[in-house]
């Protein structure tokens, strides 16, 4: 049977409902894996993570807005590594980048977007956006990364430490937890 799909993305390859929703976005979405954040370290790009599951409305919300367009898509492929996460299926991986959120903005929720270093650990992030805002947000966090990388490592390093799980982030690293 041929898909008459304009875009589709890794995430066609995945199990879950959620992550099958997006697999036609123009976003390259990526699933959270080893393979992945390599992807990201080989080509120097931070991490955009978002958070979120299939009964979320402004999940589909930001998904319609801003997921779905192109012109959003080409500054999301372009500058980011984006990673598409189920917290149904990985509540471990939600728990970290949600922590980090309610630290850097008081507060959390869905969908849950987070930046974050190559390495995984996140610098900056919020829940929902509306497209102008998240485009705006996409356009600066980009610019820093360039011209101020060393700043979001010290604000990566400060949420790490702020979190207080070093076993969390070790584990990220050591236990390779992400498959």
């Amino acid at each position: 049977m041929m898909d008459n799909y304009k875009h589709t993305n890794e995430l066609i390859n995945e199990s879950s409902p959620y992550l099958l929703q997006h697999a036609h976005n123009p976003v390259n979405w990526h699933a959270w894996n080893e393979k992945t954040l390599q992807l990201a370290k080989d080509e120097d790009k931070p991490l955009l993570i978002s958070v979120g599951y299939s009964a979320c409305h402004w999940c589909h919300v930001m998904e319609h807005e801003s997921f779905e367009d192109e012109e959003v898509a080409q500054l999301m492929n372009e500058n980011f590594i984006c990673i598409k996460v189920d917290r149904e299926e990985r509540p471990d991986v939600d728990d970290i980048y949600m922590n980090a959120v309610q630290i850097v903005s008081g507060s959390g929720g869905w969908p849950l977007n987070c930046f974050a270093l190559p390495d995984g650990r996140p610098f900056w992030g919020g829940t929902y956006f509306p497209k102008q805002k998240w485009m705006n947000l996409l356009t600066q966090i980009a610019e820093m990364y360039k011209s101020r990388r060393p700043d979001l490592e010290s604000q990566a390093e400060s949420i790490t430490q702020s979190v207080n799980n070093d076993n969390v982030f070790s584990s990220l690293e050591d236990q390779r937890e992400f498959t």
